[in-house]
């Protein structure tokens, strides 16, 4: 578990070993705290971190539902290039205290 800005989030795929904590929390920024999923990926040995919502979110749209996370592997990062996925964690105590139940969907990324 990664926890970072009062979030905690799950490693789901990391892709060539891509996962470098130090380089993701010097990038992380607390504009990323609203999605569900963050995918970070190295180009000319930079980290470029971008969010993604659940599929099933009211302001989702094809640009930042996670099911479109791999047309943007194809079409906007470097070819072959290193990435991982982060999935946040609810936390269930504050799911209870808004009378929400913890979603158990659990997705994972086809391999490029």
């Amino acid at each position: 578990m990664i926890q970072i800005g009062g979030r905690t989030y799950e490693l789901i795929q990391n892709y060539k070993d891509a996962w470098d904590p130090e380089a993701f929390k010097q990038r992380y920024s607390e504009v990323l705290d609203r999605y569900d999923y963050i995918i970070g990926d190295w180009g000319y040995e930079k980290l470029r971190l971008k969010g993604f919502l659940r599929d099933n979110h009211p302001k989702a749209n094809k640009d930042t539902a996670f099911s479109g996370i791999t047309d943007y592997i194809n079409e906007y990062c470097n070819f072959g290039c290193k990435y991982f996925v982060l999935q946040k964690v609810k936390d269930p105590q504050k799911e209870q205290a808004h009378g929400k139940a913890a979603p158990s969907e659990e997705k994972t990324v086809p391999e490029s």
